[in-house]
């Protein structure tokens, strides 16, 4: 039996996060309507950055050089470092102009379910970076999760005899959240992480 082109291309797309398989064949669609100028340059950018986006040896972000843009800007702050669960929160975080410093992509959060251990994590790379000085604080951006919230204890105790400031995220009440509609544990976080006004 010959195989489907088409079909192919559209089961590849339906794989992608946000797609399935409606969304591919529209996708799919509209490329074949303009192959030479959607599809084909499509593939080609496709290509190109399959052969040269790579993890930053040293944050462990995805860009086509090493050290990355991050790690080589001298205008980031040097002294915060921001650990990130994945490289989708530390472009999350730079969309949003958040964070002027620079990141640690731990590459996932502690699981006792899923089997993920302290090993298998990049708490070692981060705890070396540390150890060479000029760090004065480590940002915790970890999902508000039992996971999330062990890997972080993990990480504040690897780094409390390093002697610099370690920070997490505040949690609590999102801006625009009505408190009826928010549940227990983030009513009780946001009464924890209270401020003065």
């Amino acid at each position: 039996m010959r195989h489907d082109p088409v079909e192919h291309l559209i089961g590849l797309l339906a794989k992608l996060p946000g797609l399935g398989r409606r969304s591919a064949r529209r996708a799919v669609l509209r490329m074949l309507g303009e192959p030479h100028s959607r599809m084909l340059p499509l593939a080609d950018a496709l290509r190109a950055a399959a052969e040269a986006v790579r993890p930053c040896a040293r944050c462990g972000n995805l860009d086509s050089q090493s050290p990355c843009r991050i790690c080589s800007d001298p205008a980031r702050d040097q002294a915060s470092i921001c650990v990130v669960e994945g490289v989708a929160e530390l472009w999350a975080l730079e969309r949003a102009h958040a964070h002027h410093g620079l990141y640690h992509v731990l590459g996932g959060t502690l699981s006792a379910l899923g089997g993920v251990r302290p090993e298998d994590l990049s708490i070692q790379p981060l705890i070396a970076r540390v150890a060479e000085g000029g760090v004065a604080e480590v940002i915790l951006a970890l999902p508000a999760t039992v996971d999330g919230a062990a890997t972080g204890h993990v990480l504040a105790e690897r780094l409390a005899a390093s002697g610099i400031r370690v920070t997490r995220l505040a949690q609590g009440v999102p801006m625009g959240g009505a408190l009826d509609v928010l549940d227990d544990g983030t009513l009780a976080a946001a009464l924890k992480a209270r401020r003065l006004v």
